[in-house]
């Protein structure tokens, strides 16, 4: 995580987001074959809500998605950037709470601003101790902004009309003019 970024940092309780909202609902797959190591039921779940934190994110917030190492496959998973976001997993014996915790208390401690999306009223208490100030967003809260923001993107493509442009429409009129000469001779 880049402490030296101008943008308010802003890190969002994964899988209490997951939870939060019918919106990811439809992406756990509940029916996985928990014998298989390599089958994670919350794999599409995870990859749409870190493309609506990223979205989300764009040009206001470093962001940073923390999701509990317990409740993964893979427990050795280590923390990775997709989509311009960060992606962490608590470590075995650690829980997401604990790394929420942590990277609050040190981006306050820098004296960096700070939003956090979770509605765990315990991270929402702890987290809000000490100096610096931390912004609480709820999970519903953010899940509502995302499907706002999607809504009004389907707006605005849906008064788009489509365009055919042809070379002719694309160049100058005078260039126009002077391929028409050379045409015509």
């Amino acid at each position: 995580m880049s402490s030296r970024s101008h943008h308010e940092l802003l890190i969002v309780d994964g899988y209490n987001v997951l939870g939060a909202t019918p919106r990811y609902e439809g992406l756990i797959d509940e029916h996985t074959d928990p014998e298989h190591f390599d089958t994670d039921p919350f794999v599409r779940a995870r990859e749409a809500l870190i493309t609506d934190v990223a979205a989300f994110a764009q040009g206001r917030y470093d962001a940073v998605v923390v999701f509990d190492g317990a409740q993964n496959p893979d427990p050795t998973r280590n923390a990775t950037h997709e989509a311009g976001i960060e992606i962490m997993f608590s470590r075995a014996g650690e829980s997401a709470d604990t790394v929420i915790e942590r990277l609050v208390t040190e981006a306050r401690v820098a004296g960096r601003p700070v939003s956090l999306v979770t509605s765990d009223n315990t991270i929402r208490a702890t987290a809000g101790f000490g100096p610096g100030e931390v912004t609480r967003i709820s999970s519903a809260l953010l899940v509502h902004e995302i499907e706002r923001v999607d809504r009004e993107v389907e707006t605005v493509r849906g008064e788009l009309k489509p365009q055919k442009m042809t070379v002719e429409d694309r160049i100058s009129p005078e260039m126009r003019a002077k391929l028409w000469k050379m045409l015509s001779h």
